[in-house]
């Protein structure tokens, strides 16, 4: 069984006739595609716009029409996945290095729905994953020297590129760097105390924004709600 693709299913099904969709990155979101694009063979008629440069290229090849992110100044859904998500639907979207991106398209929707198979779900966040943050060039050496002041013990590591020994660049044209913690710090002031550091652009950290998260694994499917798990 395809967790992935059974979520992905559940998740399209929220999606309601004349609604502006958002959609994020990976394999999930690859699913919803074929589910939308199956959906508005049968009628549904939905616009789209996407923070991913891959899920992008699949909407397009799959013959739907993109809203640029630009024009749009609200929209009805946004699903996405993420590296891990807690009880009260904290989210990490670390592993992608576009959460600026989607952070911005989550924070434009009504509600925001987490997508994936249930080993993206923990009661507490861990710290096999770093926080990600998104630095200006001109920030590059002052960036982990302060945070090193402000939590000591962290390891901050500027993101180097798979296939090239170089850095990794993002499309705002900005630098990325992972923070190691060793211990988790109270979630809820974390963003504010990171983005108060000139130079820092976003997180990774998707703080109290989700409004529901759908999982499917041995059990089925479930949906979660902040603070609460239920059976779907």
């Amino acid at each position: 069984m395809d967790f992935k693709k059974q979520a992905a299913q559940a998740a399209a099904s929220l999606v309601k006739d004349n609604s502006i969709i958002g959609l994020g990155a990976g394999s999930t979101m690859a699913h919803m595609v074929y589910f939308l694009k199956e959906m508005g063979d049968n009628g549904l008629s939905i616009k789209l716009l996407t923070s991913s440069f891959s899920t992008r290229q699949l909407l397009l090849q799959n013959g739907f029409a993109l809203l640029n992110t630009a024009d749009v100044a609200a929209i009805d859904i946004y699903f996405d996945g993420c590296d891990q998500f807690d009880i009260n639907l904290n989210a990490l979207k670390s592993g992608g290095g576009i959460h600026t991106q989607e952070k911005l398209l989550a924070t434009m929707a009504k509600e925001f729905v987490l997508v994936g198979d249930e080993t993206k779900y923990s009661e507490q966040l861990e710290t096999k994953f770093p926080l990600a943050i998104e630095v200006l060039p001109q920030a590059v050496s002052f960036i982990p020297h302060r945070v090193q002041q402000i939590f000591p013990g962290t390891k901050t590591v500027m993101r180097l590129g798979d296939k090239k020994d170089d850095a990794v660049i993002t499309e705002n044209g900005n630098y990325l760097f992972d923070i190691w913690f060793t211990k988790w710090p109270p979630l809820a002031g974390l963003n504010s105390l990171l983005k108060n550091i000139t130079g820092i652009v976003e997180t990774s950290l998707f703080y109290g924004i989700a409004t529901k998260a759908i999982i499917a694994g041995e059990g089925g499917v479930r949906t979660i709600y902040p603070g609460k798990v239920s059976l779907r």
